[in-house]
């Protein structure tokens, strides 16, 4: 409005000159110069209002998805810059990507026109998934996005509604979006990394729909494992059923669980390359002997990646042994740099390791197991996840869980 004032300064200018001479050029004269300082004012002022109009119509135009309406990758970006300085531990963003399958399919079938028009009711529907908590947006070709604020009880009953929304079964069609979640800023701190990751998790639920081989590699492994070393086997699936459940109390998507549960039941597959002296040792390890112990989750990691499937599970496990005051092993990782599956895996490991009986140890009570991780919380272990798995373990529902007796 400033701006707007200064610019029409000259017509006031003149108007104020004619009042000031009306006694040399006449009344008449006045009235009409004041009429023209009048109408040029109206005219520029008008014509100001029409390009600022014109200005935010622009805006909006590049910040906006043509076909479906909604807000596009350049309005993500700032959206993201924006709510991210506003996120806490307790004012959670999910970030939720999605890719659909089939849609490749649906317009080869159906024609682009057909297409296009899928494309506008599920964007609709996305958006009404969401509600007005949330914010829908289309990337660009059959990408969606969507950014939820939440708590963590609440991220995945929203994460399901945004993942049905994108879903559309017939007799002849079935198209469904496979989707990458990240948890902020729990999981991912800064813009970049969040987006990252969300992209690497969609990407691994599309490659494990289209190759449910994981599953099949991952029980050859244990197998393996198993016959190596039986005791070894019952562990790692108590910590399984531990890691899954508190994975799922921490509100974590159903395929970020399934990725965690996975990578627990792998975490020790690089002890089968462990000499039999070292791993059943009565007494205590050596220093030489605990460099063996601790490669093996290098090993394990060498030998997931054999089995392409896996190879979002192999991270997790080459980090389980890793502490968040950056003391622990193979690559000293601090705090959120350690991926969150493998504090969660790391806390169940040692649990269940305390709880079970050990050729050099007998094994201690739950309750003083968990006293433990609380004495090694912020410091060995995640504090949040510490605290997690004790109510857990400590609620009703969760005595049963791998077979708990206090």
């Amino acid at each position: 409005m400033i701006r707007r004032l200064s610019v029409a300064a000259p017509a006031v200018a003149v108007a104020a000159a004619a009042i000031a001479l009306r006694g040399t050029i006449g009344a008449a004269a006045v009235v009409v110069l004041l009429g023209a300082c009048v109408s040029f004012a109206l005219l520029w002022l008008t014509t100001q209002g029409r390009l600022e109009s014109l200005r935010d119509e622009r805006r909006r135009d590049a910040l906006t998805d043509p076909l479906t309406a909604l807000p596009n990758r350049h309005a993500l970006m700032d959206e993201l810059n924006l709510r991210t300085s506003a996120v806490s531990d307790q004012r959670l963003l999910v970030l939720a990507v999605y890719d659909l399958d089939g849609f490749k399919a649906y317009n080869d079938e159906h024609g682009h026109l057909a297409g296009d028009e899928l494309l506008v009711r599920l964007a609709e529907r996305l958006s009404a998934a969401i509600g007005p908590q949330g914010r829908a947006f289309r990337l660009g070709g059959n990408e969606f996005c969507a950014l939820i604020p939440t708590d963590r009880a609440g991220a995945e009953l929203v994460r399901r509604r945004a993942h049905e929304a994108l879903a559309q079964r017939d007799e002849a069609d079935e198209i469904h979006g496979s989707c990458g979640t990240v948890l902020m800023p729990i999981e991912a701190p800064g813009v970049q990394r969040a987006l990252r990751l969300a992209d690497r998790r969609m990407h691994a639920e599309k490659e494990s729909a289209r190759n449910p081989s994981s599953r099949e590699s991952a029980d050859v492994l244990l197998k393996v494992l198993s016959e190596r070393d039986g005791d070894l086997g019952h562990h790692i699936g108590d910590v399984a059923v531990l890691a899954q459940a508190t994975a799922q109390r921490l509100g974590l998507p159903d395929n970020d669980v399934r990725r965690v549960r996975l990578a627990a039941e792998l975490h020790d597959v690089g002890k089968s390359a462990i000499p039999d002296a070292i791993l059943n040792k009565p007494d205590t390890l050596d220093e030489n002997e605990w460099e063996f112990m601790r490669a093996h989750t290098i090993i394990g990691e060498r030998i997931i990646r054999a089995a392409p499937s896996l190879a979002d599970v192999a991270e997790l496990v080459r980090a389980s042994h890793e502490r968040v005051d950056a003391t622990g092993y193979p690559d000293g990782l601090r705090g959120e740099a350690i991926p969150l599956g493998a504090r969660i895996i790391a806390v169940c490991d040692a649990f269940d390791a305390m709880i079970s009986p050990r050729p050099y140890r007998e094994p201690v009570t739950v309750t003083e197991a968990l006293q433990e991780l609380r004495r090694c919380r912020g410091t060995q272990f995640d504090a949040r996840i510490v605290d997690t798995f004790c109510a857990l373990v400590e609620a009703p529902e969760g005595r049963g869980i791998a077979g708990l007796a206090a």
